[in-house]
């Protein structure tokens, strides 16, 4: 199959109704022999065919062709086109017409039938029967797109409906072989046991429906909730663990934003994990090896990045002082390093500088040690780079971006030819970074994160000291800085409703969203806060107990 194979367009119903106090939903067991998702549970859907935005289905529809455009967010052919895929495939699986109060179990039944054998049309048995193409009783819910190396690949658009008063489903003995209502939960524990076999994009979608506890909650939500500028496209991606086990990736993973780059074409080549000691190429020009160092502070490790081409390279934090580490640099260096260069000096990210160099006698570029702080003391810089400086190292150009506030020695390298930041910990994956005053600053930290999109409009990916690439680099940076301003603004709302407050009391106030044992290291930051708060006059302190000024 070619990598550029255009997926089929499909559509895909979520029947749902109410059971015995709780919500149920339709699943078709698919036959053993067909051939897409043999034996698995699924919902009624199938290919839109080259006839279904025909004239004739639109005027049989209850609603206008531009109504239904509308409400789907698609052009006037692909709308109709998807919502009669819905209702046709719905009909011909398990034999409900969609939006009907009542019908004639019998006339439905033989009209079937004559569907099945090709003798008659949806719309001729929608004239012949007065029923209306119910395209208003679907609702958009989600939007998937099979994974580039599927055998078959499909863009599907998911809707919701009613299941139809008076109608009683019935499998069609060809393609699907028996059904079940089932609640959203249990079908996922059934599957769980191994006893409902069942596709990831299904899995995914019955957990969606997790949150409903009725179907009128649920039609409600897709009515209101849901609206096509909201939905965003789910493209799956394919990627291996260090183990080479094929793991399907969502854009709420980890690992998916550097899985689309590394990979774009879908080969399921791109690693998920982060594997200690193996390099993994990132760009033409950028590798990364993460230290065997994981914990609270640190996450999966330490990454240390090799930059370079020809054989030439320089590391970007080489890490801590673990020898197998280092032995795992120097190898993936090819005995061929002409720098080392440091973000900061935590002692998770700049020891291993001093060994590298006494090994291979390179230098080390970066800003000395400050006074405070759990710094490497070891690390003796060459050369101490200025803000916006540019070092030609190794066939590329570094270029320094001075960011103090998680360390007032902090330094950001700025690869322009990738487009990429080495961020140190000035910005993580996942987690936002620790403010440990004396040396940590807020006031310094938001002013040089705020400054990077200005100062560097080309930024396309930042890789972080810990954790995957980072893509939608402005909008991560904004994510960070209104997170920070909502926790700020939680300290003046704690202290304006709980009076004047020592850390420890303040502190479970406004980190309440985090875990208690991870209080004395947010206590850490919400000092930052404090302290930043203080200087621009919003709050005051004495012996230890903080208040807010008058307003």
């Amino acid at each position: 199959m070619s990598r550029t194979t255009v997926p089929r367009r499909a559509s895909t119903t979520i029947i749902i109704r109410d059971q015995g106090g709780a919500l149920q939903v339709l699943m078709l067991r698919r036959s053993q022999s067909a051939s897409f998702m043999p034996g698995a549970y699924v919902f009624p859907g199938g290919a839109v065919d080259a006839g279904d935005a025909s004239p004739e289905w639109g005027s049989r529809c209850d609603e206008s062709r531009a109504a239904l455009a509308t409400r789907l967010g698609l052009d006037d052919d692909a709308a109709l086109g998807h919502a009669v895929a819905a209702l046709r495939e719905c009909f011909e699986e398990c034999g409900l017409w969609l939006g009907c109060d009542e019908a004639d179990a019998r006339a439905l039944a033989a009209a079937r039938q004559r569907l099945h054998a090709g003798a008659s049309g949806m719309a001729a048995i929608s004239f012949e029967l007065g029923l209306p193409l119910a395209t208003s009783a679907l609702q958009p819910w989600s939007h998937w797109v099979t994974p580039i190396d599927a055998p078959k690949r499909f863009d599907t658009r998911f809707f919701v409906a009613l299941a139809p008063p008076g109608q009683q489903p019935t499998v069609d003995e060809c393609e699907t072989i028996t059904l079940v209502w089932v609640n959203p939960a249990d079908a996922l524990a059934q599957h769980a046991k191994a006893e409902l076999p069942l596709e990831f994009a299904t899995r995914c979608t019955l957990a969606s429906l997790l949150p409903f506890d009725s179907a009128a909650a649920l039609m409600r939500y897709a009515r209101y909730a849901r609206a096509p500028r909201e939905m965003a496209t789910v493209h799956p991606r394919v990627a291996r663990t260090a183990g080479g086990e094929r793991r399907v990736l969502l854009p709420q993973d980890a690992a998916y934003a550097e899985v689309m780059r590394v990979d774009p074409e879908g080969t399921g080549s791109a690693r998920c994990t982060l594997d200690a000691g193996v390099a993994t190429q990132l760009a033409s020009t950028v590798w990364r090896t993460t230290a065997p160092n994981p914990g609270m502070m640190t996450g999966p490790g330490t990454n240390s990045y090799l930059v370079g081409r020809d054989g030439e390279f320089v590391v970007i934090d080489p890490g801590p002082a673990i020898e197998v580490h280092i032995e795992a640099l120097l190898t993936a260096g090819r005995g061929r390093l002409r720098a080392v260069l440091v973000t900061h000096t935590h002692t998770d990210h700049s020891p291993a500088a001093e060994r590298i160099a006494a090994r291979t006698g390179v230098p080390r570029i970066g800003l000395a040690p400050p006074l405070h702080g759990r710094q490497d003391r070891g690390f003796a810089p060459e050369r101490q780079p200025g803000d916006g400086e540019r070092f030609e190292l190794a066939g590329c150009v570094l270029q320094a971006i001075h960011t103090p506030g998680h360390a007032s020695n902090h330094v950001c390298w700025w690869l322009e030819e990738e487009r990429m930041l080495f961020t140190g910990d000035h910005v993580m994956q996942g987690s936002t970074v620790v403010i440990d005053p004396p040396d940590g600053d807020m006031a310094a930290y938001l002013a040089s994160l705020a400054a990077l999109p200005q100062r560097l409009p080309l930024l396309e990916c930042l890789a972080p000291g810990h954790g995957f690439l980072i893509d939608r680099p402005h909008f991560a940076i904004e994510r960070l800085l209104q997170h920070r301003r909502t926790r700020e603004t939680k300290v003046t709302a704690a202290l304006r409703a709980n009076g004047a407050s020592a850390l420890p009391a303040l502190v479970v106030a406004v980190y309440a969203d985090v875990p208690e044992q991870r209080h004395a290291v947010a206590q850490r930051s919400l000092l930052a806060h404090l302290l930043k708060l203080r200087d621009e006059g919003v709050v005051a302190e004495s012996a230890g107990v903080w208040r807010l000024n008058v307003d």
